[in-house]
C-alpha cells in the first residue's frame, strides 16, 4: 500500500467505564467525572478525530440518574470539541435498548451508538467523514453479542454443542460485517483513489485473555462459553479495538487487535495495573515525537500526585526497565513484571494471597506514552496514553503487626491532602475473635478508610469456621449456590445438572434486558 494513499487520522480507543459502579458500597461519582475531564482534555490534546467506546458504559442496566447524567454531558462537551465522531457500542453490562432509545437525536452531534445487534448487519457498518465531508474510516461498530444474537436454542443442547454454536454465530457475524465493509471500501477506494482504513469493534471474551481478581468481569455465556480467538477476525480490519477484559493486551499476540481495559481500578485486583488508553494514528506520523499528557482539567476532583513507596526496590527497578523497553512493548503494560501482578490469571481465579504481597499503591509510578506498535507499510501506529490515579487504592495482607507496619507505610507515602482506601487481607496463624474492631482500633485517625476485611487463613476451614466468618458480601452468586449444595449434601452425580440450570438462571438475570418493553 503506498504511503501517500493514508490519509492523517486519530482514533481514541476505550472502554469499560462502568459508570455508576461502587466499590464494596462506596460510591465512585468523583473518580468518574475525573476520568472524563481528563478524556475531554486528551482528546483535544492528541487532537482525536473519533472516539470509540467499546462497552460497558455503564455499571448496570438501569443506571442511576448522576451516571445519565455523566455520559450525556460528556457526549454534549465532546461534540463541541475537535473531536468529529464519537462510536458507541453496548457491553454485556449495558442495557441495549436503553442505550438505542436516543441514538437518533444524538446522531445530530455525530456520537453514533449501536446498542443491540441489528437484523440487517448494513446498520453496523457506517463510513465516517471528516469536516470537509471526505471519507476517513470505516467502523464496523459491533456490540456484545448476546446468545440470542448467535444462535437459537435447542432442546437438550449439550454444552459443548452450545459452545460451538456461539462461537460459530460470533464468527458468521464477524464475518458478514467485514463483508460488508470491504465493499465500502473498495467502492470508496475506486473513488477517492485513496485506502479508507476499517476499524471494527467488539465486546467479547477472547481465548487465553488475561483478568485479575475482584475484577467483576462476568463470563459472558453458560459455563464459561463463547470465548473467540484472534482468527476469528478478518485481516481486512485494520484495527480492532474490543472491550469486557479489564486488564489492557492485545489478543493472540496480534498486535492491531487490543483491549484498552478498563480506565480505573474497578476492584483491588486492579489496583497495582497503570490504566491506559490507546491512540490509534493513520497517514504521516512523525517518529521520535513525544506525546504529552497535560492535565488541565481543574474541575477533576481527587487528581493525585503519582507516589512511589519505598517498599519494594525490585518492583521499582523491573518497571523502569519495562518503560525502558518501548520498543518490545508486552501485551498490556505490566505483562513483564509478573513480581507486580502476581494476582493477574487467564480465566482462571486465585484464591489465596501471597505471604509476600507487598503494599504497592494504586498510582505508584506515572508511566510515559508508549508506542506500542508502528506499520510502515500501512502508515499506522498503536500508542498507550497512560491516565492518572484519582483515588488511592492499597491492599495489606499478613498478621495483625505486619499490616500495622504496611498501614504505616502506606499512610507515610501520602500527602497531606491525599486519603487512601484499603482492603486488609489478615493471613495470621492466630485465631482473633474480634479482628474487625482490632483493624479499625489500628486506623482511628488516619487519612485511610477500610473497605474490606478478609480472613482467608486456612485455620476457618479446620475449625469449619468459613461459613460461620462469612457474609454474603465476602461472596458471589455461584458461591452461595456452592453452600447451598453443600448444606443440604447434595450427591455429586446430582450437582453437575443443577449447576447448569443454576448457571442459565443467572445468565437470563444478567442479560435480559430490563429496559426493553
Amino acid at each position: 500500500m503506498p504511503v501517500s494513499a493514508v490519509t492523517p487520522l486519530t482514533i481514541l480507543h476505550t472502554s469499560d467505564w462502568h459508570l455508576g459502579r461502587r466499590l464494596y458500597g462506596r460510591l465512585r461519582y468523583d473518580e468518574f467525572a475525573a476520568f472524563l475531564n481528563w478524556l475531554q482534555d486528551t482528546i483535544s490534546a492528541q487532537q482525536v478525530d473519533i472516539l470509540i467506546v467499546a462497552g460497558d458504559i455503564f455499571d448496570t442496566m438501569t443506571p442511576s440518574n448522576k451516571a445519565q447524567a455523566l455520559y450525556y454531558e460528556f457526549l454534549g462537551k465532546v461534540s463541541k470539541s475537535c473531536c468529529q465522531h464519537v462510536v458507541i457500542v453496548a457491553g454485556n453490562h449495558d442495557s441495549p435498548t436503553f442505550l438505542d432509545a436516543p441514538s437518533n437525536v444524538l446522531k445530530f452531534l455525530n456520537v453514533h451508538v449501536v446498542g443491540t445487534a441489528c437484523d440487517d448487519l448494513n446498520d453496523e457498518v457506517m463510513v465516517l467523514d471528516d469536516a470537509a465531508g471526505t471519507p476517513h474510516c470505516i467502523i464496523a461498530a459491533v456490540p456484545y453479542l448476546r446468545d440470542r444474537d448467535v444462535r437459537g436454542s435447542q432442546a437438550g443442547e449439550s454444552a459443548q454443542s452450545k459452545d460451538a454454536n456461539v462461537i460459530k454465530g460470533i464468527c458468521a457475524h464477524y464475518d458478514e460485517v467485514a463483508d460488508i465493509a470491504k465493499a465500502k471500501q473498495a467502492e470508496l477506494l475506486k473513488s477517492h483513489k485513496r485506502h479508507i482504513p476499517i476499524i471494527a469493534t467488539g465486546h467479547l471474551f477472547a481465548a487465553g485473555g488475561t483478568t485479575t481478581d475482584d475484577d467483576g468481569v462476568r463470563e459472558l455465556y453458560v459455563g464459561s462459553l463463547g470465548k473467540v480467538s484472534a482468527d476469528m477476525f478478518s485481516e481486512s480490519f485494520d484495527y480492532v479495538a474490543l472491550g469486557h477484559l479489564h486488564v489492557p493486551q492485545r489478543v493472540g499476540g496480534r498486535e492491531t487487535i487490543r483491549y484498552s481495559g478498563s480506565p480505573i481500578a474497578m476492584g483491588f485486583g486492579e489496583a497495582r495495573q497503570q490504566k491506559q488508553v490507546l491512540l490509534i494514528q493513520f497517514g504521516t506520523v512523525l517518529k521520535n515525537k513525544e506525546l504529552t499528557l497535560e492535565n488541565t482539567s481543574e474541575s477533576s476532583p481527587h487528581q493525585l500526585n503519582n507516589t512511589l513507596i519505598n517498599t519494594d526496590k525490585t518492583v521499582e527497578k523491573t518497571v523502569k526497565k519495562a518503560v525502558n523497553q518501548a520498543a518490545s512493548f508486552m501485551d498490556d503494560l505490566f505483562a513483564d513484571v509478573e513480581s507486580l501482578e502476581s494476582d493477574q490469571h487467564s480465566e482462571t481465579s486465585i484464591e489465596e494471597p501471597s505471604e509476600q504481597t507487598e503494599v504497592i499503591l494504586s498510582t505508584p509510578f506515572t508511566l510515559p506514552a508508549t508506542p506500542l506498535h508502528h506499520d510502515t507499510a500501512r502508515q499506522m501506529q498503536v500508542t498507550s496514553l497512560p491516565i492518572p490515579k484519582f483515588q488511592n487504592l492499597a491492599q495489606v495482607s499478613g498478621d495483625l503487626e505486619t499490616i500495622n507496619q504496611k498501614v504505616d507505610k502506606v499512610i507515610e507515602a501520602l500527602s497531606d491532602t491525599e486519603s487512601v482506601w484499603l482492603e486488609i487481607i489478615y493471613t495470621g496463624d492466630e485465631v482473633i475473635s474480634e479482628l474487625r474492631e482490632s483493624i479499625q482500633a489500628m486506623v482511628e485517625g488516619l487519612p485511610c478508610e477500610v473497605l474490606k476485611i478478609k480472613n482467608t487463613r486456612t485455620y476457618n476451614k479446620v475449625l469449619n469456621q468459613q461459613q460461620i466468618s462469612e457474609t454474603l458480601q465476602d461472596l458471589n452468586e455461584q458461591e452461595v449456590f456452592e453452600r447451598c449444595l453443600a448444606t443440604h449434601n447434595i450427591p455429586d452425580e446430582q450437582r453437575l445438572t443443577l449447576r447448569e440450570a443454576y448457571e442459565q438462571i443467572v445468565y437470563d438475570l444478567h442479560h435480559a434486558d430490563t429496559q426493553a418493553e
